[in-house]
């Protein structure tokens, strides 16, 4: 462990439990919890929730926390999950290897492993697996970025050694608050410590380039719902991707919550006892819902 991680857990740690204080599981949620998706009986495990209405097929969103890679799993993120359940999908919520722990790229393969799992599992508990989206937020968002990347870019993907599940792409995804290209400088700021403990080689050069969302989109990116807000410490991050989506002229919706007299601040929209929150995560799987295809159309 480092200083640093041991620092950001226990922060991010008292700021969920507050956020989350009082909430429980809603009646009209099932929830089938602790599903192993790796060997790790700690790091790779999730849960799946579906709505109790729904008895058909659902269509997927497949969440990837944040947490700055170092911090999260499952249980900080159930009640936001369960939330987007109760909008009709069916939603995956992993718990993932984390540095310093494990450097990358161990998110990345645990995502992929997640997504394999989905892609073999899903009709088990009533998933549409020609119908996946995917959200990430935060260092979340960056690593689904990443990970999207490596489904629709062959020259990327080249360099990892674990492969992609054939022919697989996402429906759309949403990038919330995400960190899209990460710069370090030689200064012991927050963002160079914490690539210290995520990269192998503490942030090279080789490495700041491969972790760059910006640098590997291509036109079979999916569709992509973009948001920050107005105290988003990450809020200058979308106006270096957002480019790459228009050269590329990829489909996407940009918001930016929040006023003057309403600070929203950092992944708000996981904050679900707020009207803020609501409105976000709304649009957002109102924006997936644009993107179910019926099945054999992708």
């Amino acid at each position: 462990m480092s200083a640093v991680s041991d620092r950001i857990r226990a922060m991010f740690a008292e700021g969920d439990a507050a956020r989350d204080a009082g909430l429980s599981t809603p009646e009209d949620v099932i929830r089938y919890d602790d599903i192993a998706y790796g060997s790790d009986p700690k790091w790779q495990v999730l849960d799946v929730y579906r709505p109790k209405s729904e008895s058909g097929s659902l269509p997927v969103i497949i969440s990837v926390h944040g947490g700055g890679w170092v911090y999260g799993d499952k249980e900080v993120y159930q009640y936001y999950c369960m939330n987007l359940a109760q909008r009709g999908f069916a939603v995956v919520n992993f718990t993932y290897r984390l540095a310093p722990e494990y450097k990358y790229p161990s998110s990345l393969e645990d995502t992929n492993s997640v997504v394999s799992w989905v892609l073999e599992h899903g009709q088990e508990y009533g998933m549409d697996t020609d119908n996946i989206f995917a959200v990430g937020d935060s260092a979340g968002a960056h690593n689904l970025a990443l990970y999207t990347e490596i489904l629709t870019n062959p020259e990327y993907a080249a360099e990892y050694s674990f492969k992609a599940p054939a022919d697989f792409r996402f429906r759309a995804i949403a990038l919330n608050c995400g960190a899209f290209h990460i710069t370090i400088d030689n200064k012991a700021d927050l963002t160079t410590m914490l690539m210290a403990d995520y990269l192998p080689e503490a942030g090279s050069e080789k490495e700041l380039e491969l972790i760059s969302a910006v640098k590997h989109v291509t036109e079979a990116f999916p569709p992509v719902f973009v948001m920050t807000c107005v105290d988003d410490f990450l809020k200058a991050q979308p106006s270096v991707f957002i480019p790459e989506l228009i050269r590329n002229d990829i489909p996407h919706v940009f918001r930016f919550y929040g006023s003057k007299t309403n600070r929203l601040g950092h992944v708000f929209h996981c904050n679900i006892k707020t009207a803020d929150a609501k409105l976000c995560n709304d649009e957002e799987c109102d924006f997936f819902r644009r993107y179910i295809s019926l099945k054999g159309s992708l």
